[in-house]
């Protein structure tokens, strides 16, 4: 019997930056693609005085490492308050307002029950739209500069 070869896929393919990115696609159903900006440049070969603490220190100061937490600070800070106010008036109005809570809305459904499930609902939806977020606005600006740091500490390995 012949001994095939088989190919290794724990071997990965190191030439392909992309290679791990999201298999769903970077769009949405209607077929849009992100808007982000490339980095300016490539960084082909490290200075060769360079440690890897330096490396990690250049790429944390470079433009596009600011813009990629910049634009995760522009939605997670006003999603976090919106979402702390929201649980917060639920909780304050559960204790201060008795009476308010207790209003039936439909049948047995009183408005704490309706209000006590879209805490749940809101914690979905926002699941959901911080994870849109991050692939439309986020992912493929940071896979490139991971991408760009492996390969400056792949060159400095060598």
């Amino acid at each position: 019997m012949e001994r095939q070869e088989r190919h290794d896929p724990a071997a990965g393919r190191i030439d392909d930056p992309w290679y791990d990115a999201l298999a769903s696609g970077w769009g949405e159903l209607d077929g849009t693609v992100p808007a982000f900006a490339p980095p300016q440049q490539r960084a082909a070969e490290p200075d060769p005085g360079l440690s890897a603490a330096d490396i990690y220190l250049e790429v944390q100061r470079s433009a596009a490492f600011q813009e990629v937490r910049a634009r995760y600070r522009r939605f997670v800070v006003p999603a976090a308050l919106a979402f702390l106010a929201w649980y917060i008036a639920y909780v304050v109005a559960a204790t201060t307002a008795p009476d308010l809570m207790a209003r039936q809305v439909v049948g047995a459904v009183n408005v704490a029950m309706v209000a006590g499930l879209g805490q749940f609902l809101s914690t979905f939806l926002l699941t959901w739209a911080y994870a849109r977020h991050a692939r439309l606005r986020r992912d493929r600006a940071a896979l490139e500069l991971r991408w760009d740091t492996q390969e400056m500490t792949r060159g400095m390995a060598r």
